[in-house]
C-alpha cells in the first residue's frame, strides 16, 4: 500500500473518527481560533473550500455560523466523503469530491466554485511532501477571493527529539483516557504500543511550523501567524489582501 492510500480504507477511517479524532488534545480550542480568525476577516462568509474535509468537522463549525455559505469538500477518502454526506445532511448548498489535491489538477474539480473567501484544512496537508506542501499553498493562494482567509489545523514537527516524545506521551495519555471513557481495557502500554505501530505513521511527512509560515509569506500571504500552538498541533496561516498576486 503507498503512502497514505491506508486512509482510503473504511477500517483505518472509521477508526480515527470514533477513536483518535476524539482524543487529539484542545480539539475544540483549535476550532474555535479558526472560527476567531474567520470572523475577524469581517467577511460574510459567501462560499469556502475545506481541503481534505474528513467527515466535516470543520466544515460544520463554518456552517454553523454561515449556514448559507456555498461548501466544498474535498477528499481523497471516500469513507470520509461518506462520514461527511452523514454529518453535514441538514445542509443542501455543499459539494463533495472525492479526488486527491496531491494532484495539482485538484484545481479543476473546484474551478466552478473559484474564489473562496476561505480555504481550510485539518490534519491532512502534512502527508504531502515539502516541495508539494509548498506548491498547494501557491494553488490555495490562488484560489482565494480578494481579503480571503487560509487556515491549516495542523500536525507539525517538533523542533527536538525530547520535545517530540513528550508530545507523543501526551497524546497517547489522552489516547488512553478516551478509551477508559468508551468502555475500553487497554492498558497505557498497549494504547502506547498501537500509537507507535499505527500503520497511517508512515503517511506523514512533518514540516516545523516556522517553515511553513515562511513559505505562506514568501508566496504572499500577510498576517501570516501560527496563531495557536501546544507542541506538535497548530492553527497556521494568513490572507489574501486586496487580491494580492503575491511575489
Amino acid at each position: 500500500m503507498t503512502r497514505g492510500q491506508a486512509w482510503k480504507t473504511p477500517e483505518l477511517a472509521n477508526k480515527y473518527l470514533s477513536g483518535v479524532r476524539g482524543a487529539i488534545p484542545l480539539a475544540n480550542e483549535q476550532i474555535e481560533v479558526m472560527m476567531r480568525l474567520i470572523k475577524a476577516t469581517g467577511i460574510n462568509v459567501g462560499s469556502f473550500l475545506d481541503l481534505g474535509s474528513g467527515d466535516g468537522i470543520l466544515s460544520a463549525a463554518i456552517l454553523d455560523n454561515f449556514p448559507d455559505a456555498k461548501a466544498v469538500l474535498l477528499d481523497f477518502s471516500e469513507p470520509m466523503i461518506e462520514a461527511a454526506k452523514n454529518k453535514l445532511r441538514a445542509y443542501n448548498n455543499i459539494d463533495f469530491i472525492v479526488y486527491d489535491y496531491g494532484d495539482s489538477s485538484w484545481i479543476k474539480k473546484v474551478a466552478y466554485s473559484f474564489p473562496f473567501d476561505i480555504v481550510v484544512s485539518g490534519f491532512s496537508i502534512h502527508h504531502q511532501t515539502d516541495s508539494r506542501k509548498y506548491e498547494l499553498y501557491k494553488e490555495i493562494f490562488d484560489l482565494l477571493s480578494a481579503d480571503g482567509l487560509f487556515i491549516n489545523i495542523e500536525h507539525v514537527l517538533s523542533p527536538t527529539k525530547w520535545i517530540g516524545s513528550i508530545f507523543a506521551e501526551y497524546f497517547i495519555d489522552s489516547l488512553y483516557r478516551l478509551q477508559l471513557k468508551q468502555g475500553g481495557k487497554m492498558s497505557l502500554q498497549e494504547v502506547a504500543g498501537e500509537f507507535y505501530n499505527r500503520p497511517d505513521k508512515e503517511a506523514n511527512i512533518l514540516a516545523p511550523v516556522e517553515k511553513q509560515c515562511e513559505w505562506l509569506r514568501r508566496i504572499g500571504y500577510k498576517d501570516v501567524d501560527c496563531y495557536f500552538k501546544i507542541f506538535e498541533l497548530a492553527v497556521f496561516g494568513g490572507r489574501r489582501v486586496n487580491g494580492d498576486n503575491g511575489v
